[in-house]
């Protein structure tokens, strides 16, 4: 067992330089080490290559189609990826004469000691095998030292083996710096610990992007709390990651990290406060979207739970509070009187043994159905997968919005197959019954799940769709299914199934069985958009979505974001009812100051070349551009929206958007476009609706200009405004 002690000065523990080289210097050759192997050479040549997967000789470092490799020493490594995971070789040292008490090396890769490993063989047996640590998706390609005591073999000649037989994911093996040495290398302590007295509402942990996850619990009076793999940082931190513990305050609380480096700062440097470090530039960042929400810190990916009760929209959604990438799946909570200003409010489903916290939905009980509702309070009812072995459907509830217990006979669904997940759960009033949809892998077809409940606890099987029929294939994941009116004709209502790509059907629903009338629809036209979700119980009956918007922000405490609110529609066309996509209107809130280029009346004229720029004189940061325009005999209409192009093709009725283009077909002979420009991208609204183009961008933060001209031809606008919008952050 490893116990550092409590915290009291942060630089107490930070020496300048402290860990930028300690896996250098712990590895480093002293004047009586022997180098064994550095993988410096050309070849391999004296070690004996066998098979494809080692190439014809060391890598120089990270290979085609593999993440990054990091942590070896020098320019070149042994690596074999070559050819990808599925390729297989050997490679074996010439005889070497042990002389020294330990070898230590470099190592990374897959996990598996029969099929992939460093092996110490004598008189052709195995005595020592060492492998990488990666046996499950994502993972991390650094290597790390390892080493063995082989002082009983001293004066025996020995050969060194390094074996790939391994094929599919983390099948290889990266191997660097083999060296005897009589100094015993600086190694990891497994179950490090640290033991604090919690105070405070949060503990900070600190966070080093890319670097080894290791498997961090919390323990409560000896109780787990929570289990996170979280990329630490031994040495000086890229960020911290606020854990909010308030509800332990007054306990003892434990840090247990499963390998930590017995030289690292990273359990020592745990301090605890009531704020967040930085928090006063928060929502200031240089990447931070102004009005597209993200999290405070750490990747968020789907939305989840949208509804709306006790007069807020609530957004959960999925988070990795403790590092930038995908991992740890918790539910991240945001709520907002207006749809624009959020308010976080901390992670409410955590990790625990039935798996990470995938995604799924909420409903408010009003009949309270379920009996979860108490003082005549209904409760707020949320729908996940526990993605652990098995992979279950469960509920947790509340009846403050705040706070939120999970079921004690969880789950509620059990597993279908491996590929079960995601549950949209709906109030289906003719039926006077619960509707879950739910995403199967069922008989290796991509089907929505059909169940029906009266109580929100016990689940039976209606019907199946299956996604993968012919017109088929947009039911991959997240789906969504709400009910609306065609042209806003109460009368005339059709249901739409949805897939996480935004790909969708149109039909009826009697409350078991979904009958499509057109399939494989296609939503979004843009990139970078998924997973989107409707909220339920929104009071004026408009169907609002929201989708992830995958908003790379490198460098930044925080990653990716979700798209601005939109509100749906169905219109009525030649092929039959589509959706229409717009901002929704409470946007127009952001709205600080107007520029009126062309009104209804009159009427300007673009004539390419010769034409002056009508936006010559507006510079804006966040901007909300609208132009009506007939384009006449025009080829191509040009905007630009700070250095980002855009252009309308008359010719084949096209948007361009940074290269990226989509059918936008004129309606009556005009064409309507509304661009929304943050500091991350750009969402283009045309035809109408029909189009809808959402693109993560990070844009010039030097360019504000706006400009439109035509090309080819003429265009006449009719109508031209451009807004400059306020933070919804800092103008909260």
């Amino acid at each position: 067992m490893f116990l550092l002690p409590p915290l009291h000065s942060l630089s107490r523990f930070l020496l300048a330089g402290f860990l930028s080289c300690f896996l250098e210097c712990a590895i480093s050759l002293a004047a009586d080490d022997i180098l064994i192997a550095d993988f410096e050479q050309a070849s391999y040549v004296p070690w004996t290559v066998t098979g494809d997967a080692f190439g014809q000789g060391p890598a120089t470092g990270t290979l085609p189609g593999q993440m990054l490799v990091d942590g070896f020493l020098g320019q070149k490594l042994c690596n074999s990826f070559v050819n990808g995971d599925d390729s297989t070789g050997l490679l074996v040292s010439p005889p070497v004469l042990l002389e020294r008490d330990f070898i230590s090396f470099l190592i990374g890769g897959g996990k598996n000691r029969e099929l992939l490993a460093l092996q110490l063989m004598i008189d052709n047996q195995v005595v020592r095998t060492a492998t990488g640590t990666n046996e499950t998706p994502g993972g991390s390609e650094r290597l790390e030292l390892q080493y063995w005591d082989v002082s009983q073999f001293k004066g025996k000649k020995v050969t060194f083996r390094i074996l790939d037989q391994a094929k599919g994911s983390w099948g290889h093996i990266n191997v660097d710096h083999i060296v005897q040495t009589n100094t015993m290398p600086k190694g990891n302590v497994q179950n490090a610990e640290r033991s604090i007295d919690l105070t405070s509402r949060y503990i900070h942990i600190p966070i080093k992007n890319g670097a080894p996850k290791r498997v961090v619990s919390l323990l409560v009076d000896n109780k787990l709390i929570v289990r996170n793999d979280i990329e630490l940082a031994d040495g000086k931190p890229d960020w911290w990651a606020p854990m909010d513990v308030s509800s332990w305050q007054g306990k003892r609380g434990t840090f247990r990290v499963d390998k930590l480096h017995e030289d690292s700062a990273a359990l020592s440097q745990i301090q605890q406060s009531n704020f967040i470090i930085d928090e006063d530039s928060m929502y200031r960042e240089p990447l931070r979207g102004q009005f597209h929400f993200s999290p405070k810190r750490g990747w968020n990916n789907d939305p989840n739970g949208c509804v709306f009760c006790n007069g807020e929209y609530h957004l959960f959604f999925q988070h990795n509070p403790y590092g930038w990438a995908w991992g740890n799946m918790h539910w991240g909570h945001a709520v907002s009187k207006d749809l624009v200003h959020w308010e976080e409010l901390g992670d409410k489903l955590l990790p625990d043994e039935m798996g990470p916290m995938f995604s799924g939905s909420a409903v408010v009980d009003w009949n309270n159905t379920s009996g979860l509702g108490k003082d005549g309070k209904p409760p707020l009812v949320l729908f996940y997968t526990a993605a652990g072995n098995p992979t279950t459907q469960c509920m947790a509830y509340s009846t403050d919005g705040r706070n939120f217990t999970k079921y004690s006979n969880n789950p509620v669904i059990k597993e279908v197959t491996g590929g079960n997940r995601d549950p949209k759960v709906i109030w289906h009033e003719p039926s006077k019954r619960w509707v879950m949809v739910l995403y199967v892998e069922w008989q290796k077809k991509h089907t929505a799940h059909f169940y029906t409940s009266e109580n929100l606890k016990d689940w039976t099987l209606a019907s199946i769709v299956n996604g993968d029929a012919p017109g088929g294939g947009y039911l991959f994941e997240c789906p969504d299914f709400f009910e609306l009116p065609v042209d806003g004709d109460a009368s005339r209502k059709k249901w739409v199934l949805l897939g996480a790509n935004s790909d969708y059907a149109i039909g009826d629903f009697d409350g078991k069985r979904f009958l499509p009338d057109a399939t494989r629809l296609k939503g979004h036209r843009g990139r970078g958009f998924y997973a989107a979700q409707s909220f339920s119980d929104v009071p004026d009956g408009r169907r609002i979505f929201i989708g992830w918007w995958q908003t790379e922000t490198k460098g930044m405490t925080f990653n990716q974001s979700m798209t601005v609110p939109l509100e749906l529609g169905l219109k009525q066309t030649e092929d039959g009812p589509r959706l229409t996509f717009a901002p929704a209107k409470e946007l127009q809130n952001l709205r600080a100051h107007t520029h009126e280029i062309v009104s209804s009346t009159p009427k300007e004229l673009l004539q390419s070349p010769d034409s002056p720029n009508p936006l010559r004189d507006v510079s804006a940061e966040l901007v909300e551009l609208e132009i009506e325009f007939k384009p006449d005999s025009a080829n191509r209409l040009l905007i630009k929206v700070r250095g980002v192009d855009i252009a309308y093709h008359a010719d084949k009725q096209e948007i361009e958007l940074a290269g990226h283009r989509a059918s936008a077909p004129l309606v009556n002979g005009k064409q309507r476009l509304v661009i929304l420009c943050d500091r991350t991208g750009i969402e283009l609204f045309a035809s109408d609706g029909l189009c809808y183009v959402p693109l993560p961008i990070n844009v010039d933060p030097s360019n504000r200009q706006l400009a439109v001209a035509t090309q080819n031809g003429n265009a006449i606008i009719t109508s031209l405004n451009v807004y400059e919008l306020q933070s919804a952050w800092i103008a909260r």
